[in-house]
């Protein structure tokens, strides 16, 4: 049986239509039940023309941030995920989620260096050589929760925000669909802060080339 997956989003969800076509694949070993959202986006567009079912609780309706968490809450809980993916979901998740739910985050740096909104344009006003992506477990802080797993891209001379992140975006959206569907199909195990996949790690499909 595929686990149960509710990807929650902001915008066009790119990283989401990537999971959408991987649970294609019987074997993939998820399934994609709900996509959500904090406003109208094209994303929840696109999940609805996939037939997926979508829902929207903008953050603006409510008085305080821990009532549209436990809205929040509810209404991902109507779809009895296993797994909640946070992609490109752009606001910060209070325990009246965390507490009921394991939410996976991907950021587009190397944790912990450069957390929260602007990675990217930090880690350039920074001076770094080699940037990448984490895929990370959520918790109650910025970007702080365990890493799953990692990708790096080198920073080429010229880069702008928008060139590296789009070569980010890349190597992020492959690590998303590999970690969610080894999650769902291998379990996984969390001591401390370390992370292990259930299966023997192997090599990942979406380590670049200039990295292997």
């Amino acid at each position: 049986m595929s686990a149960r997956v509710v990807v929650l989003i902001s915008g066009a969800g790119s990283n989401m239509a990537a999971l959408l076509e991987a649970a294609t694949d019987p074997a993939y070993g998820a399934a994609v039940v709900a996509v959500g959202a904090d406003r109208e986006a094209e994303g929840i567009s696109r999940a609805a023309e996939a037939g997926i079912p979508t829902f929207v609780t903008p953050f603006s309706g409510f008085a305080d941030r821990a009532h549209w968490n436990a809205v929040l809450a509810d209404r991902i809980a109507g779809f009895r995920p296993d797994l909640v993916v946070s992609a490109g979901f752009m606001r910060i998740l209070g325990p009246e989620v965390l507490s009921r739910f394991t939410v996976v985050n991907i950021h587009p740096a190397l944790l912990p260096a450069f957390p929260g909104a602007h990675a990217v344009r930090d880690a350039l006003a920074y001076g770094v050589k080699v940037t990448g992506a984490t895929a990370h477990f959520v918790d109650e802080g910025v970007d702080t929760g365990p890493v799953i797993d990692q990708v790096t891209v080198r920073v080429l001379p010229g880069d702008d925000v928008a060139s590296l992140h789009e070569r980010i975006k890349t190597v992020e959206r492959r690590m998303l669909v590999d970690v969610v569907g080894r999650l769902a199909r291998d379990g996984w195990t969390l001591d401390d802060r370390h992370v292990m996949l259930g299966a023997e790690p192997g090599a990942s499909s979406y380590v670049t080339e200039e990295n292997r």
